[in-house]
């Protein structure tokens, strides 16, 4: 018997020896400096493995905002098929790279859920007249479409994050009146805008567009992520403001604006800008005086020098704006839109900066918080074609596929999966 028990003994031992030796535990390291082949399509790898189940951790200020997770094999694979470089690295080197961002000005943020994503746009836009779809397109990141209905139908509340571009809430189509009334596009517009006014029960687009901006204004307060990009911050605010108020010329409306509109403008309800006045002139391209862009002609601003910078924030103390600042350089090239830039003197005083033009009453990039929810503003239109005008062709991403400015875009993305990790030291 003891014999059996002892054959049995190493026979099992022998079993054991010949069993393949597990691997030591790997993680894969995507790197966001100037090393990365396609920082874009980078976040897109991110938001996939979020989607797979996979946690994420962005390593804020570290080689400009890496990610990093628990290596499998389909991750890599996904990383070769988007062409993203990525490094494959043992614990050890891991544990060395928490060491440097513990002691350095950087941080480890969790990411963990992939955020729903819906952009708001009119059923006739194509994807190329905005640069945060032509962004998600690229890095292959899903997304649904709203428009005005699903707003006011209660539909923004299966999202986590909403997109604005170039809209004008104030009923105004633009301020292109004076150069493009005649124009066919142009035309359609105005009708289909008159159209789903109609259809929802309001005599007026301006009227209509108030409750739309009303309602995104409570999405946000109840804990949405609002990003808003080149006329859509500067005309929200500027209706949130004229609730109670009518500030649109006869030409789009049938009736002459209140001759007290500027005095009845009501600053608490805006998200970020105070003390603005408000265009009443139909036939000028211009919303308010919080574009800069008339005073950028006195600067001499044009595209051969016109920059900005991104502030530098403390990765411990402010992860949140350091995760929206993520970049592979601080000086960033400018680009003109409906709105070119915010002017700095008409922010409220909660409102963080993120990126101006120094020297100047401007700002790019901006970001707060509304309530449970936050809101992040970027002016210009499109990031890799400097003056886009109407009818120019669509900009091919994978030729700008390491943008600085398409970065900032789809940092905002990542941003609802974000949790701050605690880290044991």
């Amino acid at each position: 018997m003891f014999r059996k028990i002892l054959i049995f003994f190493f026979l099992l031992l022998f079993t054991v020896i010949l069993l393949p030796i597990p691997s030591q535990a790997q993680k894969i390291l995507i790197p966001m400096d100037l090393s990365q082949t396609d920082h874009l399509k980078a976040y897109g790898v991110a938001y996939w493995c979020l989607k797979q189940g996979y946690n994420v951790e962005w390593l804020l200020n570290y080689r400009d905002g890496s990610f990093m997770a628990e290596y499998h094999e389909d991750m890599a694979d996904r990383c070769r098929l988007q062409g993203v470089s990525f490094e494959k690295i043992d614990l050890s080197q891991a544990g060395a790279i928490y060491k440097e961002i513990e002691e350095n000005n950087m941080d480890v943020v969790l990411l963990e859920k992939a955020p729903a994503i819906a952009v708001y746009v009119p059923p006739n836009k194509e994807p190329w007249n905005d640069a945060a779809r032509l962004a998600l397109a690229y890095a292959e990141i899903p997304y649904k479409t709203l428009w005005d209905a699903e707003v006011l139908k209660g539909d923004l509340e299966k999202y986590d994050w909403l997109h604005l571009h170039h809209e004008d809430f104030t009923g105004q189509y633009g301020k292109f009146y004076g150069t493009f009334r005649n124009e066919p596009w142009y035309k359609e517009e105005e009708a289909t805008c008159e159209a789903t006014a109609r259809k929802l029960g309001f005599k007026k687009v301006s009227e209509e567009k108030k409750a739309v901006a009303k309602a995104i204004k409570d999405y946000v307060s109840r804990g949405g992520f609002l990003f808003a990009m080149c006329s859509a911050p500067e005309t929200m605010d500027i209706t949130l403001a004229a609730e109670n108020d009518d500030i649109v010329p006869r030409e789009f409306d049938g009736d002459p604006p209140d001759p007290d509109c500027q005095k009845k403008l009501d600053y608490s309800k805006t998200f970020a800008f105070t003390d603005f006045t408000v265009s009443l002139d139909p036939l000028e391209y211009k919303h308010s005086d919080i574009d800069t862009y008339s005073d950028r002609l006195i600067w001499g601003l044009n595209q051969q020098n016109d920059y900005f910078t991104l502030f530098d924030f403390s990765a411990k103390l402010d992860p949140v704006p350091s995760m929206l600042v993520q970049d592979h350089v601080n000086v960033v090239r400018g680009f003109m839109g409906q709105t070119t830039a915010f002017r700095k003197s008409l922010l409220k005083k909660y409102v963080t900066i993120l990126a101006e033009v120094e020297g100047q009453d401007e700002v790019r990039y901006i970001h707060g918080n509304f309530g449970r929810g936050t809101f992040t503003f970027f002016s210009g239109h499109d990031p890799e074609d400097y003056e886009h005008r109407v009818g120019d062709p669509p900009t091919d991403l994978s030729l700008h596929k390491n943008s600085p400015s398409y970065r900032l875009i789809l940092n905002n993305i990542l941003f609802p999966a974000a949790k701050k990790k605690e880290r044991k030291t």
